[in-house]
């Protein structure tokens, strides 16, 4: 990533973009899949195990690797999205919004008047960026994006409404709560025909307002799909999965030169 490319204006081009996925509190691993080629890295706060200080100094270690930063916040904490676009995220993905009047309130929380109420003291961003603050103050309300998660019926039924949102620049969906709440907790199926469906009307939705479109991809398989929706952030790879099943296939390698060459398991 050069110094004046800014995920804005690769995901506003049309350029998909895929992000990995990271819950660890450990700012190696970041850099690390941001150095393996990802694109983007976004810090999960809601379900991850990060706070507000790792995540200060993992950015810095995404940028240092070359990738664009994104951060996912909990439920409704709009203060913590001003502090970490402060920080240098370039995106704030927000979860749960399920009203217009909620979409609003967060994506003013990281936008400066006359468009927001974002309180000024972006020095650590700047500096990630390679900006002035006067170069900072004048690009951030389009460099920094506000993506309001649609993983809810409440959210479909007042999409119309939550994408009419001129603060907002797009929407990010999460198929595992998405099926939930579509099959009233009964199913969980992210990667099922009918949530499929549900997830192309709303990119189709989002593209038709002029506003971006993200998804939580589970599989290579459903990053090319989200593409042809027409979504253009695309999450794939979590660092967890990435430890828990390269860690797997080491053992099992292991075991089946053990078995091949005849000699004990040692355990495995």
């Amino acid at each position: 990533m050069s110094e004046k490319s800014f995920l804005a204006e690769k995901l506003c081009s049309g350029k998909p973009v895929v992000t990995a996925w990271s819950l660890l509190s450990a700012p190696l691993v970041p850099e690390l899949l941001a150095r393996a080629g990802y694109e983007a890295v976004t810090l999960d706060l809601q379900h991850g195990m990060l706070d507000f200080e790792a995540a200060v100094e993992t950015m810095a270690l995404i940028a240092l690797g070359g990738a664009h930063r994104i951060a996912r916040i909990p439920v409704g904490d709009n203060a913590l999205a001003g502090r970490l676009v402060d920080m240098g995220a370039e995106c704030i993905i927000a979860p749960m919004i399920n009203s217009k009047r909620e979409a609003e309130e967060f994506a003013r929380s990281i936008k400066y008047p006359p468009v927001g109420e974002r309180s000024w003291s972006p020095f650590r961003a700047a500096m990630l960026n390679g900006q002035t603050s006067d170069q900072y103050l004048k690009n951030a309300n389009s460099q920094t994006l506000s993506l309001a998660m649609i993983e809810t019926q409440d959210a479909i039924d007042a999409l119309d409404d939550i994408l009419s949102v001129s603060e907002l620049d797009g929407i990010f969906v999460g198929p595992s709560d998405l099926s939930l709440s579509l099959s009233q907790g009964s199913a969980l199926d992210p990667n099922g025909a009918g949530t499929a469906e549900v997830c192309a009307r709303i990119a189709e939705k989002a593209r038709a307002a002029g506003k971006l479109a993200g998804i939580f991809c589970l599989s290579g398989e459903k990053v090319e799909e989200a593409v042809q929706q027409g979504y253009q952030l695309m999450s794939h790879g979590i660092d967890t999965i990435f430890l828990d099943h390269a860690a797997r296939a080491a053992l099992k390698e292991v075991e089946q030169l053990a078995q091949a060459g005849g000699g004990p398991k040692a355990g495995y």
